[in-house]
């Protein structure tokens, strides 16, 4: 007999993975593959949902000749949002990174309201994932209105496997503008632009939505009672994970984005304009969140180093030669500075492998403390994903909080990953 597996699909910004664990969390096996924004027929900048099905599929059936899959789960990046009729998306997704928005900035502002009621400030992009939306349903209004269905991007996913549609909180919640975390209710503009109506109906994440389509079941060697999740935002599903243990902690997870999340923390002392904001958890809780885009600001900063060649011993002649990272001020990544001089451009050269490492460790910490202290995160801080295998950066993190016991989560397997199996378990 196959070895029974439930699987995670896990869709970040730069890449997406296929996961097949085992009732031990063992993993099984991977499939990976990278993740880039693809140019919409209608001129914007949208995510490879083509690629990425394409991908999928394949990937299946080929864990299906090795494995019984029993079950499915989706954790994707947040800040995206499906428009869908019978036959499928209306239009394609649009990529948060895609900006197009500034005629419109002033109406989408009046729109919204009351930043208190969504707790999101105003992001750059499309990172307030309602602000694609409004652009849409302005510039494509015949295509946005043809949608019967709304769902947020892991339960786009959902559906695609299942045929049903379902929306979630933690997906609704990531400082969208389309949900308001502390009355548990859709926003003014949602509810103004008639979305609340459209959207999917509201299920938990570790909800079982009901097995895989017959067609595709069929085609891939799925078994035919292979249950599909709802799924989830893939920051929540690690944070999950870790509240059924400790209700009151601070969980930095790390990708992409470096996302702290201070769990029992007071929203009400969320500074909106000092880019704090609240998500939701898969409870529907707020959750006080600061967050900075640390996986492209630690390789920017690395140029190439290898990451595992920080080391504690290099900062004192750094700091005798005055060479620091500091965020830019326009909000476009770190600059490296020697003394009152920006040497960022010439970095790569002047500074070596194991320099450039330690200086990207360093500021990574440092961006990840002064988040913790912003949100007054809860001890202990918890740290996932790839900077929880870096030495160099858990040491310096410790040093800059000492009053906060720093611990790393599974650093042998990926937060996201292991939070989404659970889901599949929430209520065993």
């Amino acid at each position: 007999m196959k070895p029974s597996v439930a699987v995670v699909l896990d869709i970040g910004k730069t890449h997406v993975k296929l996961c097949a664990l085992d009732a031990s969390d063992k993993v099984l096996a991977v499939r990976t593959r990278d993740n880039a924004s693809v140019q919409s027929p209608i001129g914007y900048a949208a995510l490879d949902t083509d690629g990425i099905e394409a991908w999928l599929w394949n990937s299946l059936a080929s864990l299906a000749v090795e494995f019984r899959v029993d079950r499915l789960i989706t954790s994707t990046h947040g800040a995206a949002f499906a428009a869908i009729d019978a036959n499928g998306l209306v239009l394609p997704i649009v990529d948060y990174e895609f900006d197009a928005y500034a005629s419109q900035r002033d109406a989408y502002a009046d729109a919204v309201g009351d930043l208190r009621e969504t707790l999101s400030p105003h992001l750059p992009m499309g990172l307030n994932a309602a602000r694609p939306w409004y652009w849409l349903a302005r510039e494509c209004p015949r295509e946005f209105a043809r949608a019967s269905t709304l769902l947020p991007y892991p339960q786009y996913w959902a559906w695609r496997l299942s045929g049903v549609a379902a929306s979630e909180s933690s997906s609704l919640g990531c400082h969208t503008h389309l949900w308001a975390p502390v009355t548990r209710h859709w926003s003014r503009l949602a509810r103004a632009e008639g979305w609340d109506r459209r959207f999917a109906p509201l299920r938990s994440a570790w909800e079982v939505l009901g097995p895989v389509r017959p067609e595709l079941a069929q085609r891939l060697g799925l078994p035919t009672d292979c249950l599909v999740h709802a799924g989830v935002h893939d920051s929540n599903a690690c944070l999950a994970r870790h509240l059924r243990r400790s209700p009151a902690m601070t969980l930095v997870t790390s990708g992409t984005w470096t996302v702290v999340m201070a769990c029992g923390g007071q929203v009400d002392r969320l500074d909106l304009s000092a880019d704090m904001l609240a998500n939701v958890s898969v409870a529907q809780d707020p959750v006080p969140t600061a967050r900075f885009m640390g996986g492209r600001d630690h390789a920017a900063l690395c140029a190439g180093a290898d990451p595992d060649a920080a080391d504690l011993a290099c900062l004192p002649a750094l700091a005798d030669a005055g060479i620091e990272a500091r965020p830019s001020a326009d909000g476009s990544g770190p600059r490296v500075v020697c003394g009152d001089d920006d040497i960022t451009s010439h970095a790569p050269q002047r500074l070596a492998p194991v320099q450039r490492a330690t200086l990207a460790a360093r500021y990574c910490a440092a961006m990840t403390a002064e988040r913790v202290q912003a949100l007054s995160g809860p001890s202990p801080v918890v740290v996932e994903g790839p900077l929880a295998r870096n030495a160099t950066y858990l040491a310096l993190l410790a040093q800059c909080l000492p009053a906060h016991r720093c611990q790393v989560g599974d650093a042998a397997i990926d937060g996201t990953m292991l939070g989404a199996l659970a889901l599949t378990r929430w209520n065993a």
